[in-house]
C-alpha cells in the first residue's frame, strides 16, 4: 500500500504561474504554505472556507477560517498556524502585487482600513453561493485560456470585491443595538470568561432574556453564544499551550478557571479531540 504524498501548498508549488497570470484560483487548499513556520506573503490573497476550521495568529491577534467564511489578507501580514482539523477545506485567490496598481482594482485600496485590522467576513448560505458562482467563473475562464485572461479575471475579481463589500457593509449596518449587544458580549467575555461559561450571566450583565441574547448575538455573528463561550475558552488554551511551555498544564487549567486538571482535560479533549498533553506535542 502506497503511503500518502505529503501536502504542498499550491502557492508554493507555482509561484511563477501566479508571476504571470497576475490572479490565480487554487482550491483543494488545507494549510498555509509554510505550515507550523509563519507566512508572510507579498501578494494580495482572498481565502474562501469551505468546511472545517484553522486557527491561527495574524500578526500579533488569533484569528480563523471556517465554513462559509472569507478572509481577505493584505500583503506583508503575519500568518501563523496554531492548529487545523483534518477537514479543514478553502479556495485560495492570489493576486500579485502588481495587479493592484489596475485602475478597475482601486476598490482594493478603499477596501483596506475595514478589513487590513478584521480580515474575516462571515457570510451566509445564499451570500457563499453567491460568491462561488463567481469563483467558478473565474475557474471556467482560465480553463478556456480566454486571449484576455488578465483583464477578465481583473474583471470579475473587481464584481466578487464590491459582492463582498455589500455584505460586509449589511452586516455592520443591521441595528445598532444588536450590534451593541453582541459588541459589549465579547467584551464581558475577555473579562470574565475564567469565572462564567453560562450564557445567562452574558444575557444578564446585557439586561437581556436568554433567549433573546442567544438570538441576537446569532444573528450578529452567526454563531451561538454558548459557541462563542467555549471558542475563547479553546482558544485561549490553545494558546497558552502553545506559548508557555514553560506552564504546566495544571498551571494553564487555574489560569483558565478550572478547578481540576482533570476537568479541564475532559473539556479541551470535548471540544478539540485530543488532551491538552496531545495538542501541545503537536506544537
Amino acid at each position: 500500500m502506497k503511503s500518502a504524498l505529503p501536502y504542498t501548498h499550491p502557492m508554493n508549488l507555482y509561484p511563477q504561474r501566479i508571476k504571470e497570470e497576475g490572479i490565480v484560483v487554487f482550491d483543494d487548499v488545507r494549510e498555509l504554505p509554510s505550515g507550523d513556520e509563519p507566512f508572510v506573503s507579498s501578494d494580495y490573497v482572498i481565502c474562501i472556507g469551505h468546511r472545517g476550521h484553522i486557527e491561527l495568529m495574524y500578526d500579533d491577534n488569533s484569528d480563523y477560517s471556517e465554513q462559509h467564511t472569507v478572509a481577505v489578507i493584505f500583503p506583508n501580514h503575519s500568518l501563523h498556524k496554531i492548529s487545523v482539523t483534518d477537514d479543514y477545506l478553502a479556495t485560495l485567490i492570489i493576486v500579485e502585487a502588481s495587479v493592484l496598481n489596475d485602475p478597475m482594482l482601486q476598490i482594493i485600496n478603499q477596501m483596506r482600513y475595514r478589513y487590513e485590522p478584521h480580515p474575516n467576513v462571515k457570510l451566509t448560505g445564499h451570500e457563499y453561493r453567491m460568491i462561488m458562482n463567481v469563483v467558478e467563473g473565474m475557474r471556467e475562464i482560465t480553463r478556456l485560456k480566454f486571449p484576455d485572461l488578465r483583464m477578465l479575471m481583473t474583471r470579475l475579481l473587481e464584481f466578487l470585491l464590491r459582492l463582498l463589500s455589500q455584505y460586509r457593509t449589511s452586516k455592520l449596518n443591521e441595528p445598532y443595538v444588536d450590534k451593541q449587544v453582541s459588541t459589549r458580549f465579547q467584551n464581558d467575555l475577555v473579562q470574565h470568561f475564567r469565572e462564567h461559561r453560562d450564557v445567562s450571566f452574558y444575557a444578564e450583565k446585557a439586561c437581556l432574556s436568554t433567549k433573546h441574547f442567544s438570538t441576537v448575538v446569532k444573528q450578529q455573528t452567526g454563531h451561538t453564544a454558548a459557541y462563542w463561550i467555549r471558542h475563547h475558552i479553546v482558544k485561549e488554551a490553545k494558546l497558552l499551550l502553545h506559548m508557555r511551555h514553560d506552564l504546566s498544564v495544571q498551571a494553564i487549567a487555574d489560569m483558565l478557571g478550572f478547578d481540576e486538571q482533570a476537568t479541564f482535560s475532559r473539556y479541551f479533549r470535548r471540544e478539540t479531540g485530543m488532551a491538552p498533553s496531545d495538542f501541545r506535542k503537536r506544537q
